[in-house]
């Protein structure tokens, strides 16, 4: 039986449906994402003033966020304003409804 190179096995559509969804994978990124799709952009210190959790912990889930490309930040010292990847989030939007078809 011939082994099977992992990284050769799935589709990049498949590993990127695969990286939306973990970035989904928590409630608090959830919550970020429903603030941030009902409004043009928001700062970093205004998400922490509305969700129950530390600003130190709000990072690291933007940070999630960011890296799986569903959110964009602008640096504009001392404030770091986010806003939803439109492009990405259709995308995710898109793959992830294929999965639950």
């Amino acid at each position: 039986m011939p082994s099977i190179i992992k990284n050769n096995y799935f589709t990049k559509e498949q590993e990127l449906t695969a990286r939306f969804a973990k970035a989904l994978g928590h409630p608090v990124r959830i919550a970020i994402l429903e603030l941030l799709n009902s409004q043009a952009c928001c700062y970093h210190g205004d998400m922490a003033d509305v969700l129950p959790i530390a600003k130190s912990t709000l990072s690291q889930h933007l940070k999630e966020l960011k890296d799986a490309g569903l959110i964009q930040g602008e640096i504009t010292p001392p404030n770091i304003k986010y806003c939803i990847n439109r492009e990405n989030f259709k995308l995710a939007k898109s793959l992830l409804n294929k999965v639950l078809e």
